[in-house]
C-alpha cells in the first residue's frame, strides 16, 4: 500500500491545479490511497510548508511542490509499489 498526501489550503490556485493531476495519477493505480490535508488545520504543517504548497508526499516523504509532473509522480508511485 502506498499513501499519497496532498498538502494544500483553501484558496490556493496552485493547489486547485495540482488536485486533479494528483487524483488522475492515483486513480491509475491499485493499492494507492490519496488524502488531502489542509495545512491550516495543523500549525506545524503550516509553519513547515506554507511557502511550498501544494506539496505532494508519498508515504510521508516529499515528492514535489508548487507544480506536479504527472509522469514523475506515476514513476515514483510505481517504484514504491514495486519495492
Amino acid at each position: 500500500m502506498v499513501e499519497v498526501t496532498l498538502l494544500a489550503k483553501p484558496g490556493c490556485h496552485l493547489c486547485d491545479e495540482a488536485r486533479p493531476v494528483v487524483e488522475r495519477v492515483v486513480a491509475g493505480f491499485e493499492g494507492v490511497t490519496l488524502a488531502e490535508v489542509s495545512i491550516l488545520d495543523d500549525p506545524a504543517l503550516e509553519g513547515r510548508w506554507s511557502e511550498d504548497i501544494p506539496v505532494v508526499l508519498i508515504d510521508g516523504r516529499p515528492h514535489s511542490s508548487w507544480r506536479v509532473d504527472p509522469v514523475k509522480l506515476a514513476d515514483r508511485i510505481r517504484a514504491r509499489l514495486e519495492a
